[in-house]
């Protein structure tokens, strides 16, 4: 079995979405209490990567199915699917396959963490994200067709990966954590925003009423120009409340890749090859953002 279709299909570089939200939770609980349990923090790593990675392959088999990746003709390195389906690379049975058993890992590995922490703090996050992952693209609710599909990757990878990973480590959970988690959890829903620019015409061939095919493309540039402020608006707002420490400050080195993201999708939302610098800084925002953010607090709490 080759490995690099499968290192496609999954998404790879796309697992940042997972990695960033939780390595915040656990940095944020190690500011608070000054301790840290390793073994759990790998734990919530892998076991929220394994539902990252059900998730895109699940993603991939509902788009072949729907017929959605076959649709799309102009697919790039940020949209479109993985191919491989389309590619004759790997089998969508096995995709299927794959995706169903990396949900139950991850969620194997969601029932030990509860199991080790009290209450059912870990168990309730853990189904939350599994129903979301599942919903997304799988009748009956299919999110991702429903103008629903930003949100809810925004809340699969913002509030419950910080959660989860600050609760494993605290055992204790307070609105603060969901308060710190809100601009993490837009910024990867603009990653998804963006990448559905591309992928405009082939998802409103096949009924996928994203929110790039709801509102047009000229409308939902201004959504992404106005989330996009809003992000470092959440973040003064945060400052002001105190729930961030003044090293976090440090977030705000990340603007000029914002900059760079707003500038170029201004020009060039209509344009899928143009447009792909600003699908690149978007990805790298999120992380970019999101790993000073952690070391923020990392830094606060030595200091």
């Amino acid at each position: 079995m080759k490995i690099t279709p499968w290192l496609r299909a999954i998404r790879v570089p796309f697992l940042t979405a997972t990695i960033v939200p939780v390595a915040l939770g656990a940095a944020v609980a190690w500011h608070d209490l000054g301790g840290f349990l390793w073994g759990r923090f790998w734990a919530t790593m892998a076991g929220a990567l394994l539902i990252h990675v059900g998730t895109n392959l699940l993603n991939e088999y509902a788009d072949h199915v729907s017929g959605n990746d076959a649709a799309n003709t102009t697919p790039t390195p940020f949209s479109g699917g993985s191919r491989v389906i389309q590619k004759g690379l790997i089998g969508p049975r096995a995709i299927l396959l794959a995706a169903v058993a990396s949900l139950a890992l991850g969620g194997s590995v969601g029932v030990y963490l509860n199991l080790v922490t009290d209450g059912n703090v870990v168990l309730l996050l853990g189904a939350a994200g599994i129903f979301l992952a599942y919903s997304y693209n799988v009748r009956p609710l299919r999110l991702g067709y429903r103008g629903l599909g930003e949100p809810a990757v925004g809340i699969g990878f913002g509030p419950l990966p910080v959660a989860g990973a600050y609760y494993v480590q605290a055992g204790s959970l307070g609105p603060r954590v969901f308060l710190i988690s809100l601009p993490i959890a837009v910024l990867i829903a603009l990653v998804l925003l963006i990448n559905g620019f591309p992928d405009h015409a082939a998802d409103r061939a096949v009924g996928k009423n994203t929110l790039v095919v709801l509102l047009g493309k000229s409308r939902a540039v201004i959504l992404y120009h106005a989330l996009l402020a809003a992000v470092y608006f959440l973040f003064g707002i945060l400052f002001l409340l105190r729930v961030l420490p003044p090293a976090c400050l440090v977030v705000f080195a990340s603007i000029p890749l914002a900059w760079r993201a707003y500038v170029v999708s201004r020009e060039s939302h209509h344009t899928a090859r143009e447009l792909l610098p600003a699908n690149a800084a978007t990805i790298g925002l999120h992380a970019l953002a999101g790993g000073l953010l952690s070391a923020g607090f990392i830094l606060d709490r030595v200091v």
